[in-house]
């Protein structure tokens, strides 16, 4: 494959199912539409942990949660594990980021010449007290209040819808003096929509009537049972029949906003006259909930919230390809450095070079493997994808098994069924020869634990949570 430019898209919190390139009834994302249209869409993408700052570690690194030790969205990457823009560089190929990446610190070496406006975790810790899970067993966390990504929904403009403009406003300015420069590139682009807040601009928000929207998948009133794992994630997000449709309509609005810069991003490439010499990726760190199992934001190994879309294009791509062999965020680092003409010196990266399974032969056996250590989680959750079989193992708790194929839904769980037994068992097996999962939950507790003590313990971190705004803010600014 001849070396070209790359320019990686990432949004964040992207339900894969949300685009009308996958046939949603209401999504309207005309320009990843046309991106999928002349590229190569994966229809079995997922993230390997749902949430943010572990997800990024895992985009930079190539690299498995477990393994660097990036648990939750307090502990971030600092640059210690090389990164893809790390080996970018050692190569002679300028590399930059405009956006939010959600790294620890501007001042860490992560591997970019420069970045711009980027948003990492407030203060190099985050949120904190998102933390504190089971590690102080005389600790009594207060009762979870109702998420906030539910309060608000509905027209408007937030400090995130200003910051992705301008995230757009200075890539569209870089990539028209990129026109003018012989020197290889690759640039990162991420915005940070559609995360809530659940806030868009209103032309978006009117393509969605809060009328004409759906009922929430097995919401509250519907009697579904969600798993034990989740009770307090649920607990946090009870709401209305109209709340949800607002909200909703509020989500797919944001992703309607996003789907417009990201427009305007490839519309500057091609206006720069870069189409033919750089290839595109589109993905997120995240999908979202969206109310399914009475469930907002992430934070659990359903579809909904461990899918992510993800759309590679380039003038030698095959156009309008779906490509069914499940993937994951750990197979962007080898495919950035296979796009530039990068060898890949770490030998032990789990990943594969998108551009080479878009080539080879479809392999739905394909495993693929995400792990949570974080938010709302009594203990470590994690999930093997192997052929029709979604397979997620909760320390401490009964694991849960699903038919993806005739189940896309994840209406039955099967785990317990005689007829299963064996299937449960081989891929338990399989997860094991990744991970330990429960030594893994026990090291993640203890960074953790060790975190807070560092702040005071869980008492003094909860006190000051009252100062704290429940978003990561944006550079020079705040969510208000």
């Amino acid at each position: 494959m001849k070396p070209q430019n790359m320019l990686v898209i990432m949004s964040d919190e992207h339900n894969a199912r949300m685009m009308g390139c996958v046939g949603h009834k209401f999504a309207k994302t005309p320009n990843l539409d046309a991106l999928a249209a002349r590229g190569a869409l994966f229809s079995d993408a997922y993230t390997n942990c749902p949430i943010c700052v572990p997800a990024r570690a895992t985009f930079a690194t190539g690299r498995y949660v477990h393994d660097t030790g990036y648990w939750d969205n307090s502990i971030a990457y600092d640059g210690r594990i090389p990164s893809w823009g790390h080996r970018l560089q050692q190569a002679g190929v300028r590399v930059e980021s405009i956006g939010k990446l959600h790294y620890r610190s501007e001042e860490d070496d992560t591997g970019f010449d420069a970045q711009h406006i980027p948003m990492h975790i407030a203060g190099g810790v985050g949120m904190i007290h998102l933390s504190i899970r089971r590690q102080f067993k005389d600790f009594v966390r207060p009762a979870r209040k109702r998420s906030a990504i539910i309060e608000h929904a509905g027209p408007g403009e937030s400090e995130y819808t200003r910051y992705d403009r301008k995230v757009a406003d200075i890539a569209t300015q870089w990539l028209r003096d990129a026109a003018n420069s012989d020197k290889p590139w690759t640039l990162f682009v991420s915005f940070v929509t559609p995360h809530y807040p659940l806030i868009a601009p209103k032309e978006y928000c009117d393509l969605y009537p809060v009328e004409e929207m759906p009922d929430a998948k097995f919401g509250p009133e519907s009697g579904f049972e969600c798993h034990p794992w989740l009770s307090d994630l649920v607990a946090s997000s009870i709401m209305t029949k109209d709340q949800q449709r607002a909200a909703i309509s509020a989500y797919l609005g944001l992703v309607s906003f996003m789907d417009a810069q990201v427009g305007r991003v490839l519309d500057a490439l091609d206006a720069a006259g870069l189409r033919d010499s750089t290839r595109i990726l589109y993905t997120s760190d995240h999908g979202e909930n969206a109310g399914a199992r009475g469930l907002w934001g992430k934070s659990n190994h359903y579809q909904e919230a461990v899918r992510i879309p993800m759309i590679v294009a380039g003038a030698d791509t095959p156009f309008g390809k779906v490509v069914d062999t499940p993937v994951s965020l750990v197979d962007v680092y080898p495919t950035i450095l296979d796009c530039v003409g990068t060898p890949v010196v770490d030998k032990d990266l789990p990943g594969r070079s998108l551009f080479g399974l878009i080539e080879a032969r479809e392999d739905r056996e394909r495993i693929v493997f995400s792990e949570y250590h974080a938010a709302g989680s009594p203990s470590a959750s994690y999930m093997l994808r192997k052929g029709r079989f979604k397979f997620i193992y909760y320390v401490g708790y009964a694991p849960e098994l699903f038919d993806l194929e005739a189940d896309p839904e994840e209406t039955h769980n099967l785990a317990g069924a005689p007829e299963h037994v064996a299937t449960v068992r081989d891929l338990e097996v399989e997860l094991r020869k990744i991970v330990d999962p429960e030594k893994e939950d026990a090291r993640a507790n203890e960074a953790q634990r060790k975190l807070i003590e560092s702040k005071g313990g869980p008492e003094e971190v909860m006190a000051k949570l009252a100062m704290k705004k429940l978003y990561t803010p944006v550079p020079g600014g705040t969510i208000s």
